[in-house]
């Protein structure tokens, strides 16, 4: 199954996660870009939905289409505008992780370790470590060229 087929399945149809906007986009996308360059661009319209709530990534897709264009730029930038406009923080943060209680790991597997949980489950230690000393720079900076002549 190619990448075309593979893209916005009828699941995603009917659960109105992949929209009419959405569909409007690919198509102007598509005859703007081509086929595989237009679906390039759907795809990262698809991956603004990991930071921005999906009906302000509605609102710059249908913004995008009013203006006739493909970039994702506008979209994202038209969704953080929608986002602002209603209060909210343009972006979607990660919540922090809750470990949950692992299921007995087959041993014959390698382990995978979740980084990003990890990290967010344990805040780094303070840096304890002095200031730079940036004296030396502020010398260089008030050093005169000499003249060539």
């Amino acid at each position: 199954m190619g990448l075309i087929q593979a893209l916005p399945d009828d699941q995603a149809r009917a659960e109105g996660t992949f929209t009419a906007e959405h569909e409007a986009f690919w198509a102007l996308a598509k005859q703007q870009l081509g086929e595989i360059d237009g679906t390039k661009a759907l795809v990262r319209i698809l991956l603004l939905h990991r930071h921005q709530q999906h009906g302000d990534v509605i609102v710059g897709l249908r913004a995008a289409l009013r203006l006739g264009t493909c970039s994702e730029d506008v979209v994202a930038l038209e969704a953080r505008k929608a986002a602002q406009a209603d209060g909210r923080a343009p972006t979607v943060t990660a919540a922090p992780a809750t470990p949950d209680r692992p299921e007995p790991a087959d041993p014959q597997l390698p382990q995978v370790s979740h980084l990003t949980a990890h990290r967010l489950a344990r805040p780094l230690p303070e840096d304890a470590r002095p200031l730079p000393r940036l004296e030396q720079w502020d010398e260089l900076f008030q050093l005169r060229r000499k003249d060539p002549s």
